[in-house]
């Protein structure tokens, strides 16, 4: 490879990461409730990313690095079986009329739902994925997408408290 080969590809890897980071940093949040561990995995699946660069095509890209730090969130769930919520998620990109309290609400009720029910709830509904890229991504069937995001949302709707400023579809 050449210099102006390798400087191509590593300025259109720059570009990627500037792209994509504020996306990966949200999931990988809402996925830990950690932030210093949201900000761990993004790097950790960049880097993984960066390595096979050339081999990945741009409209690929962000699902690629997406899987890459799901598999990660997962092997390292499997390790250490702990969450730790914080009530801000990093890097907001503008102001939806939600408070602190409303976020740290979801998170905390994304923390207590299982690990593949909050993945696929996370990728299909705050993603905006399809069930059917759900569930390449995280190598399951569609009806095990149908399953989790049905159970999923279940819980939080009976777990989210209801007043007079929450509407009946801010869950759906």
């Amino acid at each position: 490879m050449s210099r102006s080969d390798k400087a191509a590809r590593d300025a259109a890897f720059a570009d990627f990461v500037t792209r994509s980071t504020p996306s990966l940093l949200r999931t990988a949040w809402l996925l830990t409730g950690s932030h210093d561990a949201a900000h761990e995995l993004v790097q950790g699946a960049l880097v993984k990313t960066y390595v096979v660069w050339s081999r990945v095509h741009e409209d690929e890209a962000l699902p690629y690095a997406r899987r890459i730090l799901i598999n990660h969130r997962t092997d390292t769930w499997r390790k250490t079986r702990g969450e730790h919520p914080v009530a801000e998620p990093p890097e907001r990109p503008h102001h939806d009329g939600t408070t602190a309290d409303d976020r740290d609400r979801v998170v905390r009720m994304l923390a207590a739902l299982p690990d593949q029910q909050r993945r696929v709830v996370v990728l299909r509904y705050y993603n905006d994925l399809s069930e059917h890229a759900v569930a390449d991504l995280l190598g399951i069937s569609v009806g095990s997408v149908k399953s989790a995001a049905s159970r999923g949302l279940a819980t939080l709707r009976a777990s989210y408290p209801t007043n007079e400023s929450t509407t009946e579809g801010s869950l759906r």
